[in-house]
């Protein structure tokens, strides 16, 4: 899943306004000449934890943001360190693993973790709320999230279409007219899940002259609790939408199949779509 610099931004914002409210974020006393105040200062340091090196921009723009608040300190570790030193952070980004309840059981200063993306998959959220710990995310409508990996699944598309690895070899040979290709034009789409992604998949896939059909739980409280999208605008990026229970009916019709249904109890795991994908 792409993350757009309004990603890193919406993280940010909500990490300062988590500081602003935080006791830790105040400035020290000042330092008098026997030290004393050493062992206060520490403690008032508010200490940020990135949890393993992927999306690595993450970690890279929040530091340089906060390299002028001497109060914060941003660490990156790895996995497999995580558990051990989650005890000395307030704050914990997850990204690319999974906190469960055994390693936030450790994190004893923690007040907030947050999600590096839409889902909060990687938190076991009841956990967390067990110990006292606010969890956040980062949401795809106000972000840029949806619209970036609308795009990137459209380029994907393309890819696969178009045979990009031996489109490049050819490329580098100099053959023109080889490998034969596809084009978007009079495909099939389903979308599986019609939330914000899905809905700029939609939209951005209309251009392409392509059908779009898509499932959702329910179409009836979609529209009258959004207003991103009235009845009549779903007519027109859908052509024929269904729910839940349909998606092997639409799987079935469909040349592409894009999922974007949230990671949770009732969709992880591979055995339910499997029917789907074939």
């Amino acid at each position: 899943m792409q993350r757009s610099t309004l990603t890193l931004r919406s993280l940010l914002t909500r990490l300062r306004l988590h500081l602003h409210h935080n006791h830790y974020s105040q400035p020290p006393p000042p330092m008098d000449t026997s030290g004393s105040a050493a062992g206060e200062e520490e403690q008032r340091i508010t200490r940020v934890l990135f949890c393993g090196p992927h999306f690595p921009a993450s970690h890279e723009y929040t530091t340089q943001y906060l390299q002028t608040h001497s109060f914060i300190k941003v660490d990156v570790l790895p996995f497999e360190h995580v558990p051990e030193a989650i005890p000395n952070y307030h704050v914990c980004i997850v990204k690319s693993m999974k906190l469960d309840s055994q390693i936030i059981s450790r994190a004893a200063r923690m007040q907030l973790i947050m999600q590096y993306g839409v889902g909060i998959e990687g938190v076991d959220v009841q956990a967390a709320t067990n110990h006292g710990i606010k969890v956040a995310r980062i949401p795809s409508h106000a972000t840029g999230n949806s619209a970036s990996c609308a795009e990137m699944a459209i380029y994907l598309m393309l890819a696969l279409l178009r045979k990009q690895n031996q489109l490049q070899i050819s490329i580098q040979q100099r053959k023109l007219g080889e490998p034969i290709t596809e084009t978007l034009l009079g495909k099939t789409i389903f979308i599986l899940g019609f939330g914000n992604i899905g809905m700029d998949l939609a939209h951005r896939l209309r251009p392409f002259g392509v059908k779009v059909i898509a499932t959702k739980r329910s179409w009836t409280s979609y529209t009258q609790h959004t207003g991103k999208l009235s009845r009549s605008n779903v007519d027109d990026l859908v052509d024929e939408r269904g729910k839940h229970e349909d998606m092997y009916e639409f799987a079935r019709k469909a040349d592409i199949v894009v999922c974007c249904l949230h990671l949770n109890s009732e969709t992880v795991g591979p055995l339910w779509l499997y029917p789907v994908l074939h």
